[in-house]
């Protein structure tokens, strides 16, 4: 309920005969009392500045928010042509992989050549049959068709993990034709299947594991 705040009490007083003077005197000085009551009372936070406060907090967070949604789209859009990038160049590098693995018919053919002679191998040394993997694979590492592998898999090898695998396969296979030599069943078992598994390995990492037959 609203209070009004009068400026001058006595215009509202009904005048009263001097005998009800004292009483007048009363009402005036309750009504100025209550008059100063009101016109003393200042409240805290009008609807005013309340409602000026709540829009500058909704401006402030709408502000932030486009602040951060913008960062975000800039972030994403960095990372959009990040990605874009190395999917280029990645296609790039498939692309001139390719084209060598088309024009070295020569090479893939030592390399299907060593699917084969690890086809024989292992079946030989499935059966116990050492004498029969050693006639595949000689008596040393320094074998023409030895050579011409390796040879093959360095012209398709271009990373760091390609050749990693490179020395696996060799030391693995250095190892099988001792292992072999020595009749040594176990350890020819051991080394064929690491020479196989990096081998494998290699032609997964170059694309080659989809132009050799037997894998």
């Amino acid at each position: 309920m609203a209070t009004v705040c009068l400026s001058n009490p006595k215009s509202f007083l009904p005048s009263l005969p001097s005998s009800s003077s004292s009483f007048s005197t009363r009402k005036q000085i309750i009504v100025c009392t209550a008059e100063n009551n009101v016109c003393n009372f200042s409240p805290i936070i009008s609807k005013r500045s309340l409602s000026i406060s709540l829009a500058s907090s909704l401006l402030l967070s709408l502000t932030g928010n486009g602040t951060f949604n913008a960062n975000a789209a800039i972030l994403e859009a960095d990372e959009d042509d990040e990605l874009m990038e190395k999917v280029k160049k990645d296609r790039k590098k498939r692309l001139e992989r390719q084209g060598i693995i088309s024009s070295s018919s020569k090479e893939k053919g030592y390399l299907q050549d060593l699917v084969y002679k690890l086809s024989k191998v292992g079946q030989a040394i499935e059966k116990n049959d050492l004498s029969a993997a050693s006639s595949v694979l000689g008596q040393n590492t320094d074998a023409d068709w030895v050579q011409k592998v390796n040879s093959a898999l360095n012209k398709f090898s271009g990373s760091d993990e390609e050749k990693s695998e490179i020395d696996s396969f060799n030391s693995s296979l250095s190892s099988l034709v001792s292992s072999v030599t020595k009749n040594d069943i176990e350890g020819s078992k051991t080394a064929f299947v690491a020479s196989a598994s990096a081998f494998e390995k290699w032609t997964t990492l170059t694309g080659l594991i989809e132009e050799l037959k037997g894998l």
